[in-house]
């Protein structure tokens, strides 16, 4: 089965892939010669997953699954939420983001955050959504070389290692992605 996963991110194509079957051929937008910057105006995560899978189907008429993923912090009001990608400027820089969200939490004690991924699935004239949360805290500095985006900064409940401590099949394991993944896999197995 063929299904576009509308992303130009090579780590979160790596992820997917190392989750789902082999019988599963997962094509990204740049496979399918998507080169334009799909636009994420909804101002929840689930309505931008929504935008860009209706996007696929729309102008490409292939089927296709959209994640969109945010990490939403307690004491800053669920900041940076639907921003988290952009949350220190246009230019999504990790290192930015990182550095503005520590910045923002200096003197706060609750420091408890959660990812969270929605993920759009448009499929023979349906589409469903799924939802992966995990829950965790912000660390006090970055910690680990793995993973990408705040994964240096947030440790999961119940760990001592941040994401980016930890391997892709332990993060994917407990993760909202991989948690979120795998009510796809299993919707598509159905």
């Amino acid at each position: 089965m063929k299904l576009v996963f509308a992303t130009h991110n090579k780590n979160k194509l790596k992820e997917v892939k190392a989750l789902l079957p082999h019988h599963f051929e997962i094509l990204s937008l740049t496979d399918i010669g998507c080169n334009e910057e799909i636009p994420e105006t909804a101002d929840t995560i689930e309505g931008n997953a929504i935008l860009k899978a209706n996007y696929v189907r729309d102008n490409y008429d292939l089927s296709c699954f959209a994640d969109d993923t945010g990490l939403e912090v307690a004491s800053l009001d669920g900041e940076p939420g639907v921003y988290s990608a952009r949350y220190a400027g246009e230019d999504k820089s990790s290192k930015a983001n990182i550095e503005k969200l520590l910045k923002n939490l200096d003197g706060k004690k609750d420091r408890s955050a959660r990812f969270k991924t929605a993920i759009a699935l448009t499929l023979n004239n349906s589409e469903v959504l799924f939802l992966g949360i995990c829950e965790g805290e912000i660390t006090a500095e970055k910690r680990g070389e793995g993973g990408f985006g705040y994964d240096p900064i947030f440790k999961p409940n119940g760990f001592d290692e941040t994401f980016a401590e930890m391997k892709l099949t332990q993060k994917s394991e407990i993760g909202h992605r991989g948690k979120a993944m795998r009510q796809l896999i299993e919707y598509l197995r159905e």
